[in-house]
């Protein structure tokens, strides 16, 4: 992989798993995770399971101080409850992300998701920031699609 910042997102029980492929990559990528900061997010360096603490919705979140260098991130791999093939991205409704993407104006951008969360359509406004690609993981199972945690 060549990017050398990574923006990823510690999974929930309904989300494509992204633990084990943060701590390998942790030692050779600056991986950043988002931390719910009222109505933002702020980005903080993974630096270790041990400085992760329960945060907003039941995620964990690194401990460590803020990162606000937004134009060295290279790669961000996003979460959502649905994804189109164009790219439209739809989120857990409280607006998160929607107010992060924006400033990852030149960052490549991937969606992640379970192959029963790619729809055929999603509607979106001007203002949505597209994914440049979806991934899709393994297939769902139940308790996958009824998660929620409103990110």
């Amino acid at each position: 992989m060549a990017a050398h910042t990574v923006l990823l997102y510690h999974s929930l029980p309904d989300e494509v798993d992204t633990h084990d492929f943060i701590r390998r990559w942790a030692g050779q990528k600056r991986i950043l995770l988002p931390v719910v900061r009222g109505e933002d997010l702020e980005l903080r360096p993974y630096t270790g399971d041990n400085c992760l603490a329960e945060g907003a919705f039941h995620i964990d979140e690194p401990t460590g101080p803020a990162f606000t260098d937004y134009a060295a991130i290279d790669l961000a791999i996003i979460p959502g409850v649905a994804f189109d093939r164009q790219g439209n991205r739809l989120g857990r409704g409280k607006g998160y992300y929607d107010r992060l993407l924006p400033r990852l104006e030149n960052t490549y951008k991937i969606g992640l998701c379970f192959p029963c969360q790619l729809v055929d359509r999603i509607p979106a406004e001007a203002h949505d920031v597209k994914m440049d690609e979806v991934l899709c993981g393994q297939p769902c199972t139940p308790q996958e699609k009824t998660g929620n945690d409103n990110r």
